[in-house]
């Protein structure tokens, strides 16, 4: 049996292979990467590798077996028919008898047209017949610490959510909840809404920025159509601006705000709070 993880080089790709050599032989690990050179350093830590890419159901031949757990991470590449490359895996998966599927969704009160690709391939992992896990993801801090830039050099942070809050917790901690579905029992056919165990507003996002640099940070909130513009100014391609802008729409909502408690009893511990992100972030 091997525990097969897509995307392994990506951003959450990497933490859950980091995570499930923490837990089991290296061997029985197979990363599925685009570039076998940009994945050279886990092959050099025992990790099987397999080149493949979503757009080339061909290249997932041989990939699966019977009794396999496989974690499918979402696409990323704005503009590409996501659902189609997600049915490559689920088909082969399928095709092969794997034991378990898991996949990482969005959360289930997101009407965002983000959301729309997830509860696609939701449908069509049920419809697969495969046991399956559905992780879904409330957004990462690392999409607010990711770059502080902007932020600090214009002492505030803008966004277009109004006083809505968003339960974000850490990739780290995403990444662990997977490690543990990947590695224990007891998962199948279940859906877990994963967040933070608090959800923060952006004021108190700005409060805090400004008490670890010592600065005056405020928040800044405008309509989501100047979001969008200041996004695609900034250099965003369009259709991704308007993804964010439709997000903080929905974080304005309540969406994003849920806290059920299943992401920090999945992985043991509490999840990782904001502040510690901004601290690693200033950090760089």
């Amino acid at each position: 049996m091997s525990i097969v993880v897509t995307g392994a080089t990506g951003q959450l790709g990497r933490h859950v292979v980091d995570g499930l050599l923490a837990r089991v032989p290296a061997d029985q690990v197979t990363a599925v990467v685009r570039d076998r050179e940009r994945a050279a350093a886990l092959a050099d830590r025992g990790v099987r590798l397999h080149v493949a890419d979503y757009d080339a159901p061909e290249t997932f031949a041989g990939l699966f077996a019977a009794g396999d757990r496989v974690l499918l991470i979402s696409g990323s590449e704005v503009g590409k028919d996501r659902v189609g490359q997600h049915r490559t895996v689920v088909e082969a998966a399928a095709a092969a008898g794997v034991g378990l599927l898991a996949y990482t969704s969005a959360p289930g009160r997101l009407t965002a047209a983000l959301a729309d690709d997830h509860r696609a391939t939701e449908q069509v992992v049920l419809g697969s017949g495969l046991p399956y896990t559905l992780l879904r993801n409330n957004w990462y801090h690392e999409v607010y610490t990711g770059n502080l830039a902007p932020v600090l050099a214009h002492g505030a942070v803008v966004q277009a959510a109004g006083d809505g809050r968003v339960a974000s917790a850490a990739r780290a901690d995403y990444a662990a909840a997977a490690v543990a579905v990947l590695t224990g029992d007891g998962h199948e056919n279940r859906t877990y809404e994963l967040s933070g165990d608090t959800a923060w507003s952006f004021a108190e996002y700005a409060a805090e920025l400004g008490r670890q640099t010592g600065r005056e940070i405020g928040y800044s909130n405008v309509a989501p159509d100047v979001y969008r513009g200041i996004l695609v100014g900034a250099g965003l391609p369009e259709m991704f601006a308007t993804i964010l802008a439709e997000v903080d729409v929905a974080v304005e909502q309540g969406e994003l705000a849920e806290t059920s408690g299943d992401l920090s009893r999945l992985i043991g511990r509490p999840t990782t709070p904001l502040a510690e992100a901004v601290t690693a972030a200033l950090r760089g």
